[in-house]
């Protein structure tokens, strides 16, 4: 795994998995600490991933939250997007462009909220 970058945006590249976490850990977190605004993490070069891979995004992602600022993903792969609807962190994470859901559609990007017909406000 290889992620540069500077505090404004950073590029994760190779794998993000059990054996790379801490590292990548450290260094998501010295960006979000050092700089101020949106967070941009390039993941088009990401070759795959898993759970702990995932949770050091969403680890960065609640201290950016803290800090004021926002993690945002660019160029997700298709597998990762798929993965952030079935687990439904596309409606926690700020994602650039759309994220397709399992039946072909796009669903809200950036964490904008569409109202569904189909539910009943809160009342």
């Amino acid at each position: 795994m290889r992620i540069t970058g500077d505090h404004g945006g950073l590029a994760i590249e190779g794998r993000l998995d059990v054996r790379s976490a801490a590292d990548a850990r450290v260094r998501l977190h010295q960006a979000v600490d050092g700089g101020q605004g949106d967070l941009v993490l390039d993941l088009s070069r990401l070759e795959s991933w898993d759970a702990t891979g995932l949770g050091v995004i969403m680890g960065t992602h609640r201290r950016a939250g803290r800090l004021g600022r926002r993690l945002v993903l660019r160029a997700v792969p298709a597998q990762l997007q798929r993965l952030l609807v079935a687990t439904r962190l596309h409606r926690i994470l700020a994602v650039e462009g759309t994220v397709p859901d399992p039946y072909g559609t796009s669903l809200p990007a950036l964490g904008v909220t569409q109202p569904n017909p189909l539910v009943a406000p809160y009342l």
